[in-house]
């Protein structure tokens, strides 16, 4: 199970919110490229990057610093927010970035997305994003007539075999991961999980241990920022290659 951690940009810089509100940012650099390589050189072997200014409006915000940081690193990264054309898409692959996952546009624009996932296979991942069970687009404003089950359903059926999965009333607030939603997830579908939200301690890692291999990777964001995790024990429990 990786270890992964996150680099959200906002307006150039690395910040983290508070369930999703971007009223309640929190900047921990100015520097996205210099904190891409601090992970990388405490032993990261990839990143997660969310372009929070194209989940808000739409469209891609931070496309030249995610171009240097495809690059200028030695380990890949996946990338999700504002990837709502098939533009969008083709441009951060071709940019270089490893994986770019879907959101707002696999619950609106189902037949693009099945499409693009029928093109690109693995270099596609979902993220679903969800409120108490029901999926949440748009950069989280939005609630979508469909429940997180359901949606992960629809695009296994599709070929998609792996998922980025965020609770989001636990993003960024260090309450630990929710293991219901993600037992749902897993009895409901043969999936890969990234789980996402909440992760605060190595105790939150160990309690999602027992879920590999299904569960492949961790995204952790506050806890490494805060110093509550520490990215190198993280990877020592877990193991570097997900065993």
């Amino acid at each position: 199970m990786l270890v992964i951690p996150a680099i959200d940009l906002r307006g150039g810089r690395c910040v983290r919110l508070y369930q999703g509100d971007p009223n309640r940012e929190t900047v921990f650099g100015d520097d996205p490229l210099a904190m891409a390589r601090h992970w990388q050189r405490l032993g990261a072997q990839l990143l997660h990057v969310v372009d929070l200014d194209g989940a808000f409006a739409g469209s891609a915000g931070n496309s030249g610093i995610i171009a240097s940081l495809a690059a200028s690193l030695e380990i890949p990264i996946q990338l999700g927010g504002g990837m709502r054309t098939r533009e969008d898409v083709e441009r951060s692959l071709e940019a270089g970035v490893s994986r770019v996952i879907l959101g707002t546009m696999a619950v609106e624009r189902p037949e693009l997305a099945r499409e693009l996932v029928r093109e690109y296979g693995y270099r596609l991942l979902v993220g679903i994003d969800a409120r108490e069970g029901q999926v949440a687009v748009k950069g989280w404003k939005e609630a979508a007539p469909l429940k997180a089950v359901d949606l992960a359903r629809q695009v296994e059926a599709w070929g998609v075999t792996g998922i980025v999965y965020t609770d989001i009333q636990r993003d960024g607030t260090l309450r630990g991961p929710n293991l219901k939603g993600l037992e749902e997830l897993l009895e409901a579908t043969a999936l890969k999980i990234i789980v996402s939200g909440g992760v605060s301690s190595l105790e939150d890692l160990a309690a999602l241990k027992p879920y590999a291999p299904r569960v492949s990777g961790v995204i952790v964001g506050q806890a490494l920022y805060t110093g509550k995790i520490s990215l190198p024990e993280a990877i020592q429990m877990l193991g570097r290659d997900g065993s």
